[in-house]
């Protein structure tokens, strides 16, 4: 494609309008190119605000918890009673259900079956539920990545037994391993060498999501690694006199940064979603912790008499999950650099 004499041809997307100079951009680092990229996406922004905002309202849980509500996810107020209106009222009725939603200080949300505040069980459980996505996405890349780094740069027989390995895992659904895995160590716990962890804990779901989910990120790293290796860069590395481990370090790491970074953001969305549906199911989260997959499952037996123990957090993970996905191809745009951008002088 021809540029016009004053224009200056560089790669970016989506397009910026006419009149960013040049001079800008000149000398800039990749990274600041995405950016310059990121913030002309408002959809991507927007949907970023609206995750970092979920996870401040469930930070703020323990204030909401002692200056509005009064009381604890798990603390229960079955035979208590609430004024509305004026009148005193059973937080749950004699036939068992609960308080609906209403504009109040205390159960702003309803109650559940055994009068727990849905608002306060909503805000705890959005704190277990993010922090099982975002730790078990740490998980998964730090494995990933060491899989994906040795696979595409020693090649041979470690290639081909990690490989076999990762499509042995790749071979299972992740919902049924997810499952299996989940009901397996929930019985006993999991014990590594002097370290044990109790079947109720959250790091079981933290392991468990993390470790099914390796594949999918580590095979594109792998894949990725290996046409770098033939570059002549890494060549020029070798001719040095770098040893593997820093050429991984110092020359591959780099350049697959931006497809990292990619993966952690979506794997967090879907990580969100696996804890939700292995909760559901009795293999994820157990209680007395509460996370929105928990409380999925505690009210779905009253989904017609109280929908709304179902609707809230169904929606919050709807918010969540749709947020970290339109961020995420946000950022995956932004940081492509085969795409093409014209700025003027």
């Amino acid at each position: 494609m021809t540029v016009p004499a004053g224009e200056v041809e560089v790669l970016a997307h989506p397009p910026l309008p006419a009149g960013v100079p040049a001079a800008r951009i000149r000398g800039r680092s990749p990274w600041y190119l995405a950016w310059l990229r990121l913030r002309r996406n408002k959809m991507a922004l927007a949907f970023g605000v609206l995750f970092v905002a979920i996870v401040v309202f469930c930070l703020a849980a323990p204030l909401w918890a002692d200056h509005v509500a009064h009381t604890g996810p798990n603390q229960n107020h079955i035979t208590d009673k609430i004024v509305i209106d004026g009148e005193q009222v059973s937080i749950v009725s004699p036939d068992g259900t609960p308080i609906g939603p209403g504009l109040r200080g205390q159960y702003l949300l309803g109650a559940d079956q055994n009068g727990r505040d849905v608002m306060v069980r909503l805000m705890y459980g959005g704190r277990t539920s993010i922090y099982i996505g975002v730790v078990a996405a740490l998980f998964t890349t730090v494995l990933a990545v060491l899989v994906g780094l040795l696979c595409g740069y020693y090649r041979g027989w470690l290639d081909a037994v990690l490989s076999r390995v990762m499509d042995v895992v790749w071979a299972f659904p992740v919902l049924l391993l997810g499952i299996a895995l989940g009901t397996a160590l929930a019985v006993g716990g999991l014990e590594i060498g002097p370290a044990q962890i109790a079947g109720d804990s959250l790091w079981i779901p933290i392991l468990i999501i993390g470790l099914v989910y390796v594949p999918y990120m580590a095979r594109p790293i792998r894949g990725e690694i290996l046409a770098l290796r033939e570059k002549e860069f890494v060549e020029a590395a070798v001719a040095q006199g770098k040893g593997p481990i820093r050429i991984m370090h110092t020359e591959l790491l780099p350049n697959v940064a931006s497809t990292i970074i990619v993966f952690f953001t979506l794997n967090i969305a879907n990580n969100m979603l696996l804890e939700s549906a292995l909760s559901f199911l009795g293999a994820g989260v157990r209680a007395p912790n509460a996370s929105w997959g928990t409380m999925i499952a505690d009210g779905y037996q009253s989904i017609y008499t109280a929908p709304h123990l179902t609707i809230v957090p169904g929606l919050m993970i709807v918010l969540t999950v749709l947020s970290l996905n339109v961020f995420g191809d946000g950022l995956r745009d932004a940081l492509d650099p085969r795409a093409k951008l014209r700025m003027e002088h």
